[in-house]
């Protein structure tokens, strides 16, 4: 008989990651046991390793021949991670696709896959839905549906389509921080798609066995107390629940870098500019100065924007905003504070923007801010103000911002003393939780060169400057994957 007590993956993986895939292990009826549920539930906060468990849950499934076809869906953000950490940490052979391009072009390649070897496909929420009839066809063992507090909803297009297909699947897995975002009736969708037996198939048979309507017309649910053991007993039924507190044997800190793909046109838009800037470093003396004032406009090029000489500002690239918005949903949906923060103005406006649009309260700093105390007195003691906003060379100084434990940084200055001092806003003292670190570098560009020059201490313009000097174009490529965060992805 196989031994599944250890996952294969290619790096040792932490305690807790251990757990949650011996919990789920032992549901799917795998190292001797009996299967008691064809769905799991992965609450895992960010930082604590929701992809890399599921990767080894895939990999024990696949070496018990249980599955041989299985189902990403994701959100679009999130697509090309699972592809890029499939490559890092599977320890078993496998095929992986992403569905890109037109619908019909999708579905194409769906007919296409054949063959032995395990077969993954990995598609976004929306294009799920629109695909429900191939990807029935696909008939995928196991599916997972990342970010599962995308399907809170039960009767939006992307939600149903998720019952249905996970109605047909032998397995299913649902990853989220928690299960419940702002309202405990959001379970029964997530459940519907896992296991349709913990809570049933009819979602007013459930509000009525688990809920009072109450308000204006009846139509604002409230949990019964009464009912609130067994609700919460049926859900981690099938559920493993962690956060970053629990995990002990986390690092203190920990970097998840979210690679982020350009759109065709903004990746043109960037090698044009590529081979601009090489250009023009020929024309004079290479310094220090002249390369980095040639990277700001790549750099501001892949956080979406580029400026024109009149000094207008235009839109090239959405890319990096998506993935920001995947980013604040699920920390809205563990109920967790968070900061983001971003070097040129543009950037900042856009956030603004998108958390006006989610309605989503924050503070802010950057250059022009008066009532800087302010700001940081409501992100700290207002639970009503969910994210700290915040200019990389202003809001890095002087500021206490314990109340998350996460940060992202949307782009970076090239300072080594910016960086360190902007980091630790929220890694000092009060801070009673481990901190996650999520960096969004756009693949392929300068982002990843910038991105590895901070966090290995190195000086970014001497070595462009010997790059160039190397016979090489200082702008082009990116990082060294391995730089990356090999075991708390997800």
């Amino acid at each position: 008989m196989n031994n599944f007590e250890h996952l294969p993956i290619n790096v040792r993986p932490y305690r807790h990651q251990v757990e949650a895939y011996r919990f789920v292990c032992d549901l799917f009826g795998l190292n001797g046991h009996s299967k008691t549920s064809p769905g799991a539930a992965l609450l895992m906060e960010m930082g604590c390793g929701k992809t890399l468990t599921t990767i080894g849950i895939i990999g024990a499934l696949s070496a018990a021949g249980k599955v041989r076809r299985v189902l990403v869906a994701a959100p679009l953000s999130i697509v090309t991670v699972w592809r890029d950490e499939l490559e890092r940490f599977a320890a078993f052979d496998y095929e992986a696709h992403i569905l890109s391009g037109s619908i019909a072009q999708k579905a194409q390649l769906l007919q296409t896959l054949s063959g032995d070897i395990l077969q993954i496909v990995i598609v976004n929420y929306e294009s799920a839905w629109r695909l429900e009839e191939q990807l029935l066809a696909f008939d995928a063992d196991l599916i997972v549906a990342d970010e599962g507090h995308k399907l809170k909803t039960h009767n939006t297009k992307q939600s149903k389509a998720m019952h249905r297909l996970g109605a047909k699947a032998r397995y299913r897995l649902l990853l989220t921080g928690t299960i419940i975002t702002n309202k405990a009736i959001d379970v029964f969708s997530q459940y519907k798609y896992l296991n349709p037996s913990i809570f049933g198939p009819s979602f007013y048979t459930f509000r009525n066995r688990y809920f009072n309507m109450v308000g204006y017309g009846n139509h604002t649910p409230v949990l019964k107390r009464s009912m609130e053991p067994e609700l919460m007993d049926r859900l981690h039924a099938i559920a493993y629940r962690t956060t970053k507190e629990e995990c002990l044997d986390l690092p203190e800190t920990t970097d998840v870098i979210r690679s982020v793909e350009l759109e065709p046109s903004a990746q043109r838009i960037y090698q044009d500019l590529v081979k601009d800037s090489y250009a023009e470093l020929a024309k004079g003396e290479v310094t220090a100065t002249n390369v980095l004032t040639r990277l700001l406009r790549l750099s501001q090029l892949t956080g979406g924007f580029v400026g024109s000489d009149n000094g207008s500002v235009s839109t090239v690239s959405t890319a990096k905003l998506e993935a920001l918005s995947d980013i604040l949903d699920e920390a809205a949906s563990e109920d967790k504070k968070i900061v983001v923060i971003a070097r040129f103005v543009a950037e900042l406006h856009a956030i603004e923007k998108l958390l006006e649009k989610k309605k989503l309260r924050y503070s802010l700093i950057m250059g022009g801010v008066k009532d800087r105390d302010e700001q940081v007195r409501a992100f700290q003691n207002d639970p009503g103000v969910r994210v700290f906003v915040g200019q990389i060379a202003t809001a890095g100084l002087g500021i206490t911002l314990t109340a998350a434990s996460t940060m992202v940084f949307y782009s970076l200055d090239y300072s080594m003393s910016n960086f360190e001092q902007t980091k630790a806003r929220i890694h000092r003292v009060g801070q009673k939780q481990r901190c996650t670190y999520l960096y969004l570098a756009a693949k392929g560009t300068v982002d990843e060169k910038v991105l590895k020059a901070l966090r290995n201490k190195a000086d970014l313009a001497k070595t462009l400057v010997d790059d160039y000097k190397r016979g090489g174009n200082p702008f082009a490529g990116g990082g060294d994957e391995n730089e990356r965060c090999h075991v708390c992805t997800g």
